[in-house]
């Protein structure tokens, strides 16, 4: 993938970061498969261009995302081989994605778990007892502000803006050079201007890989600082971009 430079050193830091397992589940929702039968090949590939998208914005990469990749590298390589040149492996092996399986099926039931009790303490947050002034006080607290838009779906729109543009040949000089901080700038004029925008649309006009990214990463930025909020209509439609007087 071609190396991108930032023309500044703007960094986005997100509070909350989905890990492994979530870009796993993502992959398989995305792609319709049964969790119980992981073409394991596909999702390795999709798996390993997600971590090269996160890499190339400079996102903060755990580690687990790195050995995460190495598992799923290892299964892949397990499955390629016949079973009688595995001599480590018992006569009646089990199938080498079931760990991984059974890591995803239980991390799933709690993630589900955890939604329900955030939309029910999200309801009992907006019922007040009559008269009551708390409404006054509530706290929004930390985090970014991504709504039910995972952070992979911004990566996926992110990407499919990416590969519109011709990737800029070898000693090619660009006139223009954009920063993150002239793209927040930029961002929230026209938002605040039409109340909502389609994601695609802020790179409608982008002229180069650069752009996009300075572009992504100042909506990322707005999102974070709960400026803006992320909106998508079912799962992996399109996402528009609200002002918080939108929502």
């Amino acid at each position: 993938m071609t190396q991108i430079v930032v023309q500044d050193d703007y960094k986005v830091s997100l509070d909350v970061f989905e890990g492994p397992l979530d870009l796993l589940l993502y992959l398989i929702k995305k792609d319709e498969v049964d969790i119980y039968n992981i073409p394991i090949e596909r999702v390795t590939k999709q798996y390993m261009e997600y971590l090269s998208l996160m890499k190339l914005l400079d996102l903060n990469i755990a580690g687990e995302f790195i050995v995460m990749a190495a598992t799923l590298m290892m299964i892949k390589s397990r499955m390629l081989l016949p079973v009688d040149v595995r001599p480590d492996l018992e006569e009646e092996e089990e199938d080498p994605r079931w760990e991984l399986v059974k890591q995803l099926v239980e991390y799933k039931k709690f993630k589900e778990a955890a939604s329900h009790l955030q939309h029910r303490e999200y309801l009992q947050e907006n019922v007040f007892a009559l008269g009551s002034d708390a409404a006054a006080g509530i706290d929004e607290g930390p985090g970014i502000g991504l709504g039910d838009v995972s952070l992979f779906d911004l990566i996926t729109a992110f990407n499919d803006a990416l590969k519109k543009v011709k990737v800029e040949e070898f000693g090619e000089i660009h006139d223009e050079r954009f920063t993150v901080t002239d793209k927040i700038e930029l961002v929230l004029n026209i938002i605040k201007a039409q109340g909502k925008v389609s994601f695609s649309t802020l790179f409608a006009k982008a002229a180069s890989r650069n752009e996009i990214v300075c572009t992504f990463l100042a909506v990322l930025e707005l999102i974070r600082l709960r400026q803006l909020m992320a909106q998508q209509d079912g799962d992996f439609g399109e996402i528009v971009i609200v002002t918080k007087a939108e929502v």
